[in-house]
């Protein structure tokens, strides 16, 4: 198919409308919306009659000769019809009102039935506006929508009609990009425009105009003038292009490398741009400089977590500086901003100083791995900012007590009148009695004190005149234009949330309560999933009170929810386990540890067997289950039982405990021979042990054998046979390990022989599968 295309011959026109706010997300790009009916006619024209490749049963067997049969049956007596639809499809628009034309991806198949929706980029490629269009226009500058049941916003006629036709393009591998502005850097804008391209584009067309917007709000436009396959388009999904940028004119390649050149001078590090952020501690003060718009971001990791925090900011001009915390958790990952922080001062520094006072008890710490810490210069939003210098600034943290009013300025404590001294009633300065009247002649005629914040300012200034306080926010007061400007546009300007999208509902009378949506309920808000270990949005619905409250009860998130409801295997039972649910079902499991019975071991001192059988999943008893147990009434495993078995019948025992006496002699006497045996009642074992000859003939063995058969019937009694090499190694190894406190000796046999006596993977067994001395005795 990818060699051969399918071409589709189909074409309808359209009335244009406005796009709906109910579609999966907004329209971007080259991205439109057709009716339900667009869809089927476009597959009633790619039906394609030919010999059927399929089968009809779900599961055919190539190697099954029945199903191979009944396959050919099939294709010689029936020929069907199917459907096959291009990927991706691609449209042709074509305004029959100007003739404008350009091409198209598919978004939905979600649009009213006659009526096509149309991305920003297309209706500007057309050259549609937005009265053009029939309907109420979205209001503007986050202003309440206006009533639809008047005609004073409807245009007249009918509105836009345009020609929509389906159009194959070539795969494109080479495209060139005019800026139709100097000054554009591609390290500002090009892993963006690849972002878009992938997210929002199907297709490119020769004289379209590409609109990026930068990450402090600016928008870089581009014009599409060449590809490679020639042509008036290309598409753009799966393939290699290669993307060339060029200046329109030799005047604007000038201006563009001198742009970017005085941009290096004042790039982070440089003199004459803002510092480069980085760790910091509670030991060290921080110098640094910020330019106007900028950030400098440092990051707290370590403090004290019983006491208070102080983070102080120290600003050595008066310019406009803010401080914004945010703490990195697994529910917090983004980057304080000012419209995104989780502590915040926007105020003017009261005599260059910012503090941020942090409790160890704030609910926003739990859980924080360190501290983000950002400061911020400042600016109105198209303010130009060039040609400023940097505004210095000093960082500091502290830890501090509880009590201590870390965030409060210090008060200067004045100096105890004396007697001949009086406060002049204006000023409120303590001025001597035999000058008061020349003072306060002075004074009333020159000075003027604020009744509010009780600062003095002489009349004709300029600071008395731009003197101001903010009757919502008493504690907001300055004395200049520029701190009017900014208290303004922080407390009483309307924010939209740029994570919400643009026909989002979600706009905030300020910034901090921008900032307070953005760090708790907004779908956009950066979190790290702990099911895929990702950075990505929490999602969700934050008008919707149902999901909340499940994001309440589960402490998931709608992004988690989603991704945790995939399923894996459980590592302990193999159970298939929503991922969600993974965290109670190892609860489980430990609950289940505590009463578990302890494996019976062989009663061989040296065995590291036990008697029943171990399975890597922690089965106990499953080798008795399954035919394989020990078979005898002596305790003993099956391999250490073997030598004393005989096919005879032998209901007293006398036989038996004649093979365990004779086994017993045969040790002493003779010896197993085996370099390993460290076995005290044979005499090989003894010998390399170090220790003297035991019982070297059979008068002196007897006696030393005899009280062991008669232990014979008390299983809790041991028994000393020799074993082999392996066995005797995970004997030694269990009880090291049950030497440790931790797990009972029975538990530790049990691990090192379902793991084959590797010490680390018994381990790993025992923490899953055997109870702990302190969970046996709850």
């Amino acid at each position: 198919m990818a060699d051969h295309p399918v071409q589709l011959s189909w074409s309808a026109s359209f009335r244009v409308s406005r796009a709906l706010h109910t579609a999966s997300r907004d329209l971007r790009g080259d991205k439109i919306l057709l009716p339900q009916s667009a869809l089927e006619q476009l597959l009633a024209a790619s039906t394609t009659t030919g010999p059927s490749t399929s089968h009809t049963f779900t599961a055919f067997d190539p190697f099954n000769p029945y199903s191979v049969a009944d396959a050919r049956r099939e294709r010689s007596q029936y020929r069907e019809t199917y459907q096959q639809l291009p990927h991706p499809l691609m449209f042709q628009l074509v305004n029959q009102k100007n003739g404008n034309a350009v091409y198209a991806g598919i978004r939905e198949f979600s649009a009213p039935e006659g009526e096509v929706a149309l991305s920003p980029h297309l209706l500007d490629a057309l050259g549609i506006r937005d009265t053009d269009i029939p309907g109420t226009p979205p209001a503007a500058d986050g202003a309440e929508d206006v009533a639809q049941d008047g005609n004073e916003n409807r245009p007249t006629g009918e509105g836009i009609q345009i020609t929509v036709r389906a159009r194959q393009l070539p795969k494109g591998t080479y495209v060139r990009l005019r800026p139709l502005e100097a000054g554009y850097d591609p390290d500002d804008w090009k892993p963006l425009l690849e972002r878009q391209l992938r997210e929002s584009y199907t297709t490119l067309t020769k004289g379209s105009i590409l609109s990026i917007r930068g990450g402090k709000g600016e928008e870089f436009r581009l014009l599409a003038d060449k590809f490679q396959p020639e042509g008036d388009g290309i598409c753009v999904v799966d393939t290699d292009l290669e993307v060339d940028i060029e200046p329109l004119n030799e005047e604007q390649a000038r201006e563009t490398l001198r742009k970017i050149a005085a941009k290096a001078q004042r790039a982070p590090g440089t003199s004459a741009g803002s510092s480069i952020g980085h760790q910091m501690d509670i030991w060290k003060d921080v110098e640094g400089q910020v330019l106007e718009g900028d950030y400098v971001d440092y990051e707290l990791p370590s403090w004290d977590r019983a006491r208070a925090l102080v983070i102080q900011l120290s600003v050595h001009d008066a310019g406009e500086v803010d401080l914004f915390v945010s703490p990195k958790t697994n529910r917090q990952r983004a980057l304080p901003r000012d419209s995104e922080h989780t502590f915040g001062d926007f105020s003017s520094p009261k005599d260059g100083v910012k503090r941020i006072l942090i409790q160890p008890t704030n609910a926003e710490l739990e859980g924080a791995e360190s501290l983000l810490i950002s400061v911020h210069g400042f600016s109105l939003p198209g303010s130009d900012s060039s040609g400023q210098t940097p505004h210095r600034y000093t960082l500091r943290a502290r830890a501090v007590d509880s009590q201590e009013p870390g965030a409060a300025p210090v008060d200067l404590v004045s100096s105890p009148s004396s007697s001949d001294e009086q406060q002049c009633r204006n000023c409120l300065q303590m001025i001597p009695k035999r000058t008061m009247v020349l003072h306060e002649n002075f004074c009333l005629r020159n000075n003027v004190v604020c009744s509010q914040c009780k600062i003095v300012f002489q009349r004709k200034s300029a600071e008395w005149q731009n003197h101001w306080h903010c009757p919502t926010h008493p504690e907001a007061y300055g004395s200049d234009p520029q701190s009017k400007a900014k208290h303004d546009y922080v407390q009483h300007t309307k924010h939209t949330c740029p994570s919400c999208g643009p026909s989002s509902p979600f706009t905030f009378p300020s910034l901090p309560e921008l900032a307070r949506h953005r760090t708790t309920v907004c779908p956009g808000k950066l979190i790290l999933c702990q099911f895929c270990h990702l950075e990505v949005a929490q999602e969700g619905d934050p008008l919707d009170p149902s999901s909340e409250a499940e994001t309440a009860i589960s402490g998931l998130t709608a992004h988690e929810r989603a991704d945790g409801a995939r399923t894996t295997d459980c590592h302990l039972c193999g159970a298939i386990v929503r991922l969600r649910d993974m965290a109670a079902h190892v609860a489980h499991h430990e609950l289940d540890k505590a009463t578990r019975p302890k494996p019976a071991i062989c009663r061989d001192t040296l065995c590291g067997r036990t008697l029943h059988g171990v399975g890597p999943r922690g089965q106990i008893n499953g080798g008795t289950r399954m035919g394989q147990g020990p078979g005898n009434d002596l305790g003993l495993c099956s391999l250490c039982f073997a030598p004393l078995y005989v096919a005879m019948h032998d209901p007293e025992g006398k036989a038996l405990r004649r093979r365990i006496e004779r086994r017993y002699l045969t040790q002493l006497m003779t010896g197993c021979g085996k370099k390993w045996c460290l076995n005290e009642w044979c005499k090989t074992g003894r010998a390399n042990r170090g220790l003297e000859k035991l019982g070297a003939s059979a008068a002196a063995a007897l006696p030393l054998v005899k009280p062991l058969l008669e232990e014979i019937g008390d299983r809790g009694r041991p028994m000393h046979f020799c074993v082999d090499e392996a066995s005797q190694r995970r004997r030694k190894t269990a009880e090291m390990l049950a030497a440790e406190g931790v797990w009972e000796l029975e538990w530790c046999v049990a691990a090192l022989e379902a793991e084959g006596g590797s010490l680390e993977k018994a381990r790993g067994w025992l923490a899953d599968w055997a109870p702990t001395k302190v969970a046996a005795k709850r």
